[in-house]
């Protein structure tokens, strides 16, 4: 296994599966488009990538002759749910937080639906082809991002099915955290999209099955506490967490939270699965270093 790791002296701070997000209203679903700033199509002025479908999106006919079988599919569903809730001991569905039905960016999201806005010259164009479902298939090829306190890598690796720790990265792409202005979460439909912002005006809608991970330390800001900076108690408890994980387990990353508690996350290369990057191996520890119970979090305390 050939796991990507930083250089010395640069903080490997996350991992996550990343692809370019998915239209899922009804008149774009199960496309995606890479615009310049007019809304043309440039997938085939990008620099080697191979060549791949081209969508149109559907007609409004087409696309009112579906929501009319759609909303009668959700009806039958809805009786059918209040059928089983009326009967004794039954359990309806839980709802999730992540997601909404509603969208508040029409024009990009239900109207057309770009994945890469960039102008010639842009960051967002020198973005890899492997990152578009339609020209790579997760069956056989996977895609993750890397965070560290300097870069954001983009690495792939064949996958086989069956063999999650199977990973033999190829870094295909790399930028500077300095050029990138900022990340928008996008939750219309599944909630797993995410809008990164280059500071040359280009984006990119990615989305990943573990966004906040992906996401977080691009958008909180790397203010980890020193370990030398915490009181005897406190270093003791991030160590010996950090050490309790896999043998591998790379020095811990500790966060103030709002309450005044402390996050403690450790990464280790080892834990890195192929469909979810790394695992989220974290702890609480309250003022005088004591560990906490998950009951005794405060909401603060809590990976959204």
């Amino acid at each position: 296994m050939s796991v990507w790791l930083p250089r010395t002296g640069e903080t490997l701070i996350a991992r996550a599966p990343i692809t370019f997000a998915t239209g899922a209203a009804t008149r774009v679903k199960g496309m995606r488009w890479f615009r310049d700033t007019e809304r043309n199509d440039i997938q085939s002025e990008l620099a080697g990538w191979p060549e791949g479908p081209t969508y149109t999106a559907r007609s409004t006919g087409d696309t009112a002759a579906r929501n009319t079988v759609k909303g009668a599919a959700i009806a039958a569903g809805v009786a059918f749910m209040g059928l089983l809730s009326s009967q004794p001991g039954s359990v309806g569905p839980g709802k999730s937080d992540k997601g909404s039905d509603t969208s508040h960016d029409r024009p990009d999201e239900v109207e057309d639906f770009p994945v890469m806005w960039a102008a010639p010259g842009t960051v967002a164009r020198t973005l890899p082809w492997q990152l578009d479902p339609s020209r790579n298939s997760e069956k056989q090829y996977r895609t993750h991002a890397v965070i560290t306190d300097q870069r954001l890598v983009i690495v792939g690796f064949p996958y086989t099915k069956g063999n999650e720790g199977l990973i033999d990265d190829e870094v295909l792409w790399e930028t500077p955290r300095s050029t990138i202005e900022g990340v928008e979460l996008r939750e219309f439909k599944i909630g797993n999209d995410a809008k990164i912002v280059f500071t040359d005006s280009s984006w990119c809608r990615v989305s990943s099955v573990a966004r906040e991970r992906l996401t977080r330390y691009l958008i909180e800001p790397l203010d980890f506490i020193p370990l030398g900076s915490l009181t005897p108690a406190q270093r003791d408890t991030a160590e010996s967490f950090a050490t309790a994980q896999a043998p591998d387990a790379q020095s811990p990353l500790v966060k103030r939270n709002p309450c005044g508690c402390f996050r403690v996350e450790v990464l280790a290369p080892t834990t890195i699965k192929a469909s979810f990057g790394h695992s989220g191996l974290h702890t609480v520890m309250d003022a005088d270093g004591t560990e906490l119970k998950l009951t005794q979090y405060h909401s603060e305390d809590f990976l959204t």
